[in-house]
Protein backbone atom coordinates (compact mmCIF):
# COMPACT_ATOMS: atom_id res chain seq x y z
CA UNK A 1 0.00 0.00 0.00
CA UNK A 2 1.49 3.73 -0.99
CA UNK A 3 1.13 5.82 1.53
CA UNK A 4 2.32 8.92 0.04
CA UNK A 5 -0.35 10.55 -2.66
CA UNK A 6 0.41 12.02 -5.24
CA UNK A 7 0.78 16.12 -5.54
CA UNK A 8 -1.44 18.19 -7.81
CA UNK A 9 1.85 19.35 -9.96
CA UNK A 10 -0.50 22.23 -10.78
CA UNK A 11 -0.35 23.41 -7.11
CA UNK A 12 2.94 21.68 -6.60
CA UNK A 13 4.40 25.05 -7.87
CA UNK A 14 5.69 28.15 -4.80
CA UNK A 15 3.58 30.89 -7.09
CA UNK A 16 0.51 28.85 -7.79
CA UNK A 17 0.24 27.39 -4.22
CA UNK A 18 0.57 30.82 -3.05
CA UNK A 19 -1.98 32.03 -5.25
CA UNK A 20 -4.41 29.49 -4.35
CA UNK A 21 -3.23 30.26 -0.83
CA UNK A 22 -4.34 33.59 -0.88
CA UNK A 23 -7.65 33.25 -2.61
CA UNK A 24 -8.68 30.13 -0.49
CA UNK A 25 -8.83 33.07 2.37
CA UNK A 26 -10.15 36.28 0.40
CA UNK A 27 -12.02 33.99 -2.27
CA UNK A 28 -11.04 36.68 -4.83
CA UNK A 29 -8.10 39.15 -5.21
CA UNK A 30 -7.38 41.40 -7.87
CA UNK A 31 -3.88 41.33 -10.22
CA UNK A 32 -2.25 43.99 -7.92
CA UNK A 33 -2.91 43.01 -4.58
CA UNK A 34 -1.58 39.27 -6.18
CA UNK A 35 1.55 40.93 -7.11
CA UNK A 36 1.84 42.52 -3.90
CA UNK A 37 1.96 39.74 -1.82
CA UNK A 38 3.55 37.29 -3.80
CA UNK A 39 5.82 39.55 -4.86
CA UNK A 40 6.16 38.68 -8.34
CA UNK A 41 6.78 39.97 -11.74
CA UNK A 42 3.82 40.91 -13.76
CA UNK A 43 4.59 38.53 -16.52
CA UNK A 44 4.99 35.52 -14.35
CA UNK A 45 2.17 36.03 -12.42
CA UNK A 46 -0.13 36.66 -15.29
CA UNK A 47 1.99 32.98 -16.90
CA UNK A 48 0.87 31.16 -12.91
CA UNK A 49 -2.65 33.06 -13.11
CA UNK A 50 -3.73 31.24 -16.48
CA UNK A 51 -2.23 28.10 -15.57
CA UNK A 52 -4.37 28.20 -12.63
CA UNK A 53 -7.40 29.20 -14.91
CA UNK A 54 -6.64 26.53 -17.57
CA UNK A 55 -6.95 23.97 -14.31
CA UNK A 56 -10.76 25.18 -13.60
CA UNK A 57 -9.35 26.44 -10.34
CA UNK A 58 -9.81 29.91 -10.66
CA UNK A 59 -11.86 32.19 -12.44
CA UNK A 60 -10.22 35.45 -14.43
CA UNK A 61 -12.44 38.66 -14.41
CA UNK A 62 -11.34 41.25 -16.97
CA UNK A 63 -13.06 44.82 -16.61
CA UNK A 64 -12.10 48.64 -16.46
CA UNK A 65 -11.69 50.56 -13.63
CA UNK A 66 -11.44 54.39 -13.89
CA UNK A 67 -9.78 53.84 -17.45
CA UNK A 68 -7.30 51.08 -16.35
CA UNK A 69 -7.40 47.37 -17.29
CA UNK A 70 -8.81 45.18 -14.12
CA UNK A 71 -8.07 41.93 -13.25
CA UNK A 72 -9.94 39.87 -10.40
CA UNK A 73 -9.08 36.09 -9.79
CA UNK A 74 -11.98 34.28 -7.93
CA UNK A 75 -11.22 30.79 -6.30
CA UNK A 76 -13.57 28.03 -8.39
CA UNK A 77 -15.36 24.99 -6.13
CA UNK A 78 -12.96 23.35 -8.24
CA UNK A 79 -10.03 25.11 -7.26
CA UNK A 80 -11.07 24.89 -3.41
CA UNK A 81 -11.67 20.77 -3.37
CA UNK A 82 -7.90 20.88 -5.22
CA UNK A 83 -6.24 22.66 -2.62
CA UNK A 84 -8.18 20.78 0.07
CA UNK A 85 -6.82 17.35 -1.54
CA UNK A 86 -3.44 18.69 -2.28
CA UNK A 87 -3.30 19.56 1.71
CA UNK A 88 -4.60 16.14 2.88
CA UNK A 89 -1.87 14.54 0.17
CA UNK A 90 0.90 16.68 2.16
CA UNK A 91 -0.45 15.20 5.10
CA UNK A 92 0.37 11.54 3.89
CA UNK A 93 3.95 12.55 4.03
CA UNK A 94 3.79 13.99 7.39
CA UNK A 95 2.56 10.54 8.81
CA UNK A 96 3.83 7.20 8.98
CA UNK A 97 1.46 4.41 9.14
CA UNK A 98 -1.27 6.54 8.91
CA UNK A 99 -0.62 7.72 12.62
CA UNK A 100 0.83 11.45 12.43
CA UNK A 101 4.90 12.04 14.00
Amino acid sequence: MNLFKNLDPILHSQLRLAIISILIREKESDFSVLKDKTQSTAGNLSVQINKLREAGYIEVIKDFKDNYPHTICKITTSGTKAFDQYVKSLQSYLSVNGKKT
